[in-house]
This record gives C-alpha cells, structure tokens and sequence, in this order.
C-alpha cells in the first residue's frame, strides 16, 4: 500500500493582495476538489510545502490554515501536523440529512422564482449524458455535484450556499464513490430530470418533495453501503471507491461553461 501523501492542486497567489484570505480560499477549493475518502489513512498538509506551491511564506499558510480550521476543513492534532477532516459513516449520513432540507428548501424557491433559462440550464447539464451515463462517470459525477450545488444556489439565499460549503467536501467525495454502486448513476438522471421538470412548472410543492426524496435517497444507500468510510487505516478502500475517487483530479470545461458561466 502506498503511503504517498497527496499534493494539493493549487497555484501561486498575487503578493499584490491579500495573502492570507488568497491563502484560505486556495486551499479551501483545493481540498474541495480532492477525494478524501479515496484513501484510508489521513490525508496531512505540510506548510512548507503550501508555501512553495503557493509562492508565500508560511505566515499566511499557518493563518489561513487557522481559519480553516475554524471553518471545520482541518484539524490540528498534536504529533501529527494539521490533517484534512474526515467524517464517520453515521457523521456522514446526517450531513446528507441535513442538506437534503437546505436543498428542498432552496428548490422549493427556486420553483417560484428562478428563470427559464436558469432551469433549462440544468436541463442541458443533464442533456450532456445518457440516460446511462455508465460510461462516463468520472464526469457524471462532477456534473451531479455540480446540479445539486445549483439548486441551491438558485434558491436565491447566499446563507445558503455558505452553510453547504463545508457539507459539499465530504458530500461530494462520498457521492463520488457511491455512484458507481447499485446503478445509482441510472437513476441520478432520471431523479435529476423528474426534478428539473417539477421547477419548470412552477410547482414548490413537487419539487421539494423530489430533491428531499432523491438526497434522502443517497442516506439510505450510504447507511447500507458505506462502511468503507470507517474503515482503519491499514486497510486499503474498496477497488471500486478507489476508481470512482478520481473523479476530483479532472474536473472538465463543461462544469464551467455550463454551470459557472450560466447558473452562477
């Protein structure tokens, strides 16, 4: 088993502004974007190595690491360094719980005030799969983060999206992996588009009901299925997490000209 620590994917900052703000919101989207659950033993950040790869000293790395531990993204633990928060299958699960009411509250807005074009977006994000999107699922899993992250964004209430924040880490990491499991990838679509056409008709009621049910969906199946999330250090994960896992390495120029560029 290799013990290789991960290196984040992050670029040097412009010393011209704020480094330690630059600082956490570097890290922040890097850790975002990696697939915690990937491996079993802790993923540990060096701030040296931050520093290099960010182009600062390790003030603004140690200040901004502070504050991200404030924010719940890391942990500092005595002799072993600051480390990248890992949940437990049961922590997991309420997390799920708990956006599964953020996000049918934000559809339920959504479907009396977002616009046409915002909710033909979302269809077109899901137009750009099959209706088995088996062959595609590295992509299909960050199209699927990317959907669920939009309806809550056009709830139309920042609080929102900033309470999800530290929630979409771990969510969709373990989505990343659950959706090569039980042919949940078949069934996102045809959750998604029942979802997309309760918004297109304007009915609050409708939609809410389908995000809760589909969100809740994924609680149950990680309830089943996800004892890979506990598991000790000395075990590797399952093959199949393994291969779902690098869905965070090759994030695709649709999730931004379709999502970012139209939903934002």
């Amino acid at each position: 088993m290799s013990h290789t620590q991960p290196r984040l994917r992050i670029k040097p900052l412009d010393i011209k502004l704020g480094l330690r703000k630059q600082a956490c919101d570097a890290i922040k989207r890097a850790i975002m974007e990696m697939d915690i659950y990937r491996r079993a033993e802790d993923i540990r950040l060096d701030e040296r190595q931050l520093g290099e790869d960010l182009g600062v000293s390790r003030t603004p790395i140690r200040e901004a690491l502070s504050v991200l531990e404030q924010e719940g993204f890391v942990r500092s633990i005595p002799r072993r360094g600051i480390i990248v928060v890992r949940k437990t299958k049961r922590e997991i699960v309420e997390m799920i719980t708990v956006w599964a009411a953020i996000e049918g509250m934000a559809a339920r807005l959504a479907a009396r005030a977002a616009p046409a074009k915002e909710i033909a977006a979302l269809t077109r994000l899901m137009d750009a799969f099959d209706a088995d999107p088996s062959g595609h699922l590295t992509e299909y899993s960050d199209a699927n983060m990317e959907f669920h992250r939009a309806i809550i964004r056009l709830g139309g209430i920042e609080l929102m999206s900033r309470l999800t924040d530290t929630l979409f880490i771990h969510m969709r990491a373990v989505r990343a992996v659950t959706i090569t499991q039980d042919n949940r990838a078949q069934r996102s679509v045809a959750d998604h588009r029942a979802i997309i056409a309760a918004l297109g008709a304007g009915d609050p009621d409708l939609a809410e009901k389908r995000v809760r049910e589909h969100t809740l969906g994924l609680a149950a199946h990680v309830e089943r299925h996800g004892d890979f999330i506990d598991a000790p250090a000395d075990l590797e994960p399952e093959p199949q997490a393994v291969a779902a896992s690098t869905a965070a390495d090759r994030i695709k120029g649709y999730r931004n000209n379709i999502v970012q560029g139209e939903l934002a």
